[in-house]
């Protein structure tokens, strides 16, 4: 799968005192992306940890470019751009749906790693489904 869109309804809980969503919320939308990412593939988050691997983040960034506002319809585009040895790179890009916009662009990289925390090779599963894709970002 190159990406996988993600819908989100913005409530009004995600939004700061000027009516913009709340720069952190980008985050928490790209963790709830990237878990039905995972879940299209027919791995769900779950069934990694039951394996006995975890992903935490170790770098994670985003750009603003609009301001997103309260009952705005957006998708979270995601996509795996890199696949290592032991880590992974997703990209996002928040779109307001309707009319079609680009909201802010973000990254997170991923470290695969057992129970006790230690590096451990990307598992065989996800090496398989997972297609590395590179989404285009704003102004490139």
């Amino acid at each position: 799968m190159d990406s996988f869109d993600y819908e989100y309804r913005v409530r009004y809980a995600d939004t700061d005192k000027m009516g913009i969503s709340y720069y952190a919320n980008y985050f928490v939308w790209f963790e709830a992306a990237r878990t039905e990412y995972f879940r299209a593939l027919g791995l769900p988050y779950t069934e990694c940890e039951r394996q006995g691997y975890f992903l935490p983040v170790v770098e994670a960034g985003a750009q603003y470019h609009a301001p997103c506002t309260y009952d705005d319809w957006i998708v979270v585009r995601t996509a795996v751009s890199e696949l290592g040895k032991t880590s992974m790179r997703f990209e996002y890009q928040v779109l307001n749906k309707a009319p079609e916009r680009l909201l802010a662009t973000g990254f997170t990289v991923h470290v695969f790693v057992n129970r006790a925390m230690k590096p451990r090779r990307v598992p065989p599963d996800v090496t398989r489904l997972v297609t590395p894709f590179r989404l285009i970002k704003a102004g490139r």
